[in-house]
């Protein structure tokens, strides 16, 4: 197949690569270093100490690549304005957009019952714009239950997981899913068909909702978080919260904050995509992760105070240092 990743960082990066390894016509869109390296060294992805690399294809303007088959966006939240603006030489009449990111999609109620298909989330698509470029009928979901990191130019370090959920919105599974969750597992990822992909989002939401911005707040690994009887509690609170946001509009993640906090544990001294970018000095999610959860929370009449009160937090904190408008 032919398949375009939008966003060559860690995950993008991992997925490009692989897809590459297994025999697809990959090419990714990235940028700065990361695009000159892929160009001059390769992709390379170091896992279990063993080192690959692979020659890719790599572009800044997505024209020069042309229409694809899937197009797999893995940028952050707040690149999302820019790939809309650029995506359309990469859509064919039969493309489809695969949304692998974390946070709340910019597309979550567009399937829902709640709602009758009419309410957008402001907060993460501004005017329509991301709907109008990347239209609901071509997504396919991506929840990603994996960890990479980017330790230099064209170089990605895989050091967990391997599980990729997909599925179109609504639970409206057709041919497209079925034939990337194929190419995923020939690619070596555990990639599973999802009957409602808006409760496998909320699920993972639950934990970076509360973790993500509590880790850059207080610029602690996942285990110093769960150790501090006080911290987990907040962010047990932040969690109930997100539960009773997602039932009340018929999203039920079926899980209780315990058991999700278990699937924390296991990653042991783990960096939160989130603290990793305070420490970088990148822009960060709290739109994606934050914003789009209480404004889906104010549409449903739910409050939350705890998790108002940490977006407020991060917020003022990501504002001080340069990394949130």
């Amino acid at each position: 197949m032919k398949i375009c990743i939008y966003g060559a960082g860690a995950v993008g990066g991992l997925v490009a690569g692989r897809l590459a390894q297994a025999g697809h016509e990959v090419s990714v869109v990235a940028r700065g270093a990361q695009l000159t390296a892929i160009r001059q060294r390769g992709l390379r992805i170091v896992f279990e100490n063993k080192e690959t690399a692979s020659k890719i294809k790599a572009e800044s303007d997505p024209a020069l690549l042309g229409p694809q088959d899937y197009v797999i966006v893995a940028v952050k939240a707040p690149g999302l304005p820019d790939v809309a603006a650029a995506i359309g030489p990469l859509l064919g009449p039969g493309t489809s957009i695969v949304t692998a990111m974390n946070g709340v999609p910019w597309w979550f109620f567009d399937r829902l019952s709640f709602g009758g298909g009419k309410l957008r989330l402001e907060s993460l698509d501004p005017g329509g714009k991301l709907s109008t470029a990347m239209p609901t009928e071509r997504i396919v979901g991506c929840v990603i239950h994996l960890a990479a990191a980017t330790p230099e130019a064209g170089l990605i370090r895989h050091t967990m997981g391997q599980r990729l959920i997909l599925g179109e919105p609504g639970g409206r599974n057709t041919a497209r899913t079925g034939r990337l969750a194929e190419a995923l597992r020939g690619a070596g990822f555990e990639a599973v068909e999802s009957p409602f992909i808006e409760k496998d989002f909320w699920v993972k939401l639950l934990g970076n909702v509360s973790a993500n911005p509590v880790s850059a707040l207080t610029l602690a690994t996942m285990d110093r978080l769960l150790a501090d009887e006080q911290v987990k509690a907040y962010m047990v609170a932040i969690m109930r919260e997100c539960i009773a946001i997602g039932r009340a509009v018929g999203v039920d993640a079926d899980i209780e904050p315990e058991p999700r906090l278990d699937m924390a544990r296991k990653l042991g001294a783990f960096k939160t995509s989130m603290l990793q970018d305070m420490e970088a000095g990148k822009r960060l999610e709290i739109d994606g992760l934050l914003a789009g959860t209480l404004e889906i929370a104010r549409k449903a009449g739910v409050a939350a105070p705890f998790t108002e009160s940490l977006a407020a937090l991060a917020r003022l904190r990501a504002q001080s240092s340069g990394q949130y408008p």
